[in-house]
């Protein structure tokens, strides 16, 4: 089939194809990442990416070339996740601008505009590393210039284009010696060569259909990977101790929704410069209107805070990748323990703070989910935990109320018996774990860990976050707050005082312990004043204080 121009309609069937392809194989191309992170998600990424795209083109399509791209790179921008989607949504934002405008393009015109991608995810990417997709990315690009000067069939140039870029992913491991190391192709790369196959199948006249049934001829064919991803992920090859900043970090700064505190002049240069000296794998790309940052970050706090300067802050996004990758560990560990017999009970538990998490698995829980107020996990992440454990019953521990629909989502998703006992704080989730019995049947424990969990009182020291009044208390913005429960019962600018205000309303004669949890950036010295304030006031009162390392709450109170 000769295609000697290319309008919006045929290049959408092309980007549905290509998405098709990549959403097919993502889990394949999950296995293969190790590079720059051992976390496992560039499949993923690339496939969440490359759907919001194709969900904003469908929306959106149009008959002329240059709008529909547009529609695409805007969806892509959006969506973009992780260094291979953001990278994947530039060379598409470079492709929207050279046919801006179009309603329709020839060959070498198409070839130009790839060219142009490629030139736009370079200029995004603070340090380019060969033998990445950049790599693939520009080598077959170059390659589609070459072939457009030969022939005017856009499908034949596309087909070279593809084979260039195939015969450069096989080249990948003699450029980048991490990836010789572990016997990998670069795992960005061979996303990107599944959109070019796509691109190819649907100039062929192919179906969805068919694309669903289709036999890639990637670098590693669909089976070869498939039989070796399951005998060893590339990340099994990396130890976690590796990852040297640990967050990965994506945000959107809106320049033009600021205040008077958030108002500073934006400059990407000396912006990309700042950041760079916060971590790695820094991706920066601006608009008169809009930022979009990628960055992996040990302190993703100080990012954002720097960021907050310029603009207001949307689509906030941070991932611990030490424990996606131990993740990973966790679960390849658990498929070799498969003959082994199931566990009665598996327990899953939410927590902020690796000395809460640390807590947790020395009270029994088989795996801490990292989340809390503000970092919310996701029905994904319950059902990863859950196919990580082999055990007969599951029981998930919330430990947080925004987070207890998410955790009942994965319950009835899962292919497992999964049981949410409804913790809304740790304090709750500890009681509920002091009452679990692993002798005991499902039923006693989900009413033994129920009932616990109404026997512990909750306090909580954070910071408002703005000014208001809540019956009595008068708030300001930065002022400590101690929370009973749910009620906030104090404010003020006095850390200790706001905190023993607290212990006082949460304290009776009938209280037996109180459990201090010392959080990120607090002070033991003061841990060990309020424990003396308890004794001096309460004297049949037991003490306990342990460092949690929780963010936003300075301290935690458990009171049974």
């Amino acid at each position: 089939m000769v295609h000697k121009r290319l309008d919006g309609l045929l290049f959408s069937q092309m980007v549905y194809m290509g998405a098709g392809l990549l959403s097919k194989n993502a889990k394949l191309v999950d296995g293969l990442n190790v590079f720059p992170v051992p976390d496992g998600d560039t499949g993923t990424n690339m496939n969440l990416t490359l759907t919001s795209g194709a969900e904003e083109l469908a929306r959106r399509e149009s008959p002329k070339i240059g709008e529909s791209s547009a529609a695409l790179a805007k969806g892509l921008l959006m969506g973009a996740r992780g260094n291979s989607g953001v990278i994947l949504s530039q060379l598409f934002r470079g492709f929207s601008k050279a046919v801006n405008g179009k309603d329709e393009i020839n060959a070498r015109q198409f070839a130009e505009a790839l060219k142009a991608g490629v030139d736009s995810a370079y200029q995004a990417v603070m340090k380019p590393v060969e033998g990445t997709i950049l790599t693939v990315a520009r080598e077959a690009a170059d390659m589609a210039v070459r072939a457009a000067r030969a022939t005017d069939d856009i499908q034949l140039v596309m087909e070279k284009t593809y084979e260039q870029a195939q015969a450069t992913l096989l080249r990948t491991p003699e450029m980048l010696p991490v990836l010789k190391e572990v016997g990998v192709v670069d795992s960005g790369g061979q996303g990107l060569l599944f959109v070019y196959e796509g691109f190819i199948r649907a100039l062929r006249g192919e179906t969805a259909d068919q694309i669903r049934e289709a036999h890639t001829n990637a670098a590693l064919s669909s089976a070869d990977m498939d039989e070796w991803v399951h005998e060893q992920h590339a990340q099994l090859h990396m130890k976690t101790e590796d990852i040297q900043f640990g967050y990965c970090t994506e945000f959107m700064v809106h320049l033009k929704h600021s205040t008077e505190a958030n108002k500073k002049p934006f400059s990407e240069m000396v912006f990309r410069n700042q950041l760079d000296q916060m971590g790695d794998s820094l991706l920066v790309i601006s608009d008169d209107e809009m930022v979009k940052v990628h960055i992996h970050a040990e302190q993703p706090g100080n990012v954002l805070q720097y960021a907050q300067q310029f603009g207001s802050l949307h689509r906030i996004k941070i991932e611990n990748m030490r424990e996606q990758h131990a993740n990973i560990l966790r679960q390849e560990e658990q498929k070799e323990k498969k003959a082994e017999a199931a566990l009665p009970y598996g327990l899953i538990a939410v927590a902020a703070g690796p000395g809460l998490a640390d807590i947790f698995r020395s009270m029994g829980v088989h795996v801490v989910v990292e989340g809390g107020q503000t970092m919310n996990p996701s029905t994904e992440d319950f059902l990863s935990a859950i196919s990580g454990i082999n055990a007969e019953h599951i029981i998930i521990l919330p430990n947080n109320s925004n987070i207890v629909m998410a955790a009942n989502q994965a319950a009835e998703l899962a292919e497992k018996s999964v049981t949410v006992v409804p913790s809304k704080s740790i304090p709750q989730g500890m009681a509920a774990l002091v009452a679990f019995n692993a002798g005991a049947s499902l039923d006693e424990n989900r009413e033994g860990m129920t009932s616990a969990i109404g026997q512990v009182k909750t306090g909580m020291v954070t910071h408002a976050v703005r000014d208001t009044r809540m019956g009595d208390v008068e708030i300001k913005e930065g002022n400590f707050i101690g929370i009973a429960e749910k009620e906030i019962v104090s404010a003020g600018d006095d850390l200790m005082k706001i905190a023993k205000e607290l212990l006082s309303q949460l304290v009776d004669e009938e209280t037996g312990i109180v459990t201090i949890f010392i959080g990120e950036g607090a002070d033991e010295a003061q841990a060990e004043e309020l424990g003396e304030f308890l004794n001096e006031s309460f004297a049949d009162v037991d003490v306990e204080i342990h460092h949690g390392g929780q963010p936003l709450y300075p301290y935690l109170f458990a009171v049974e």
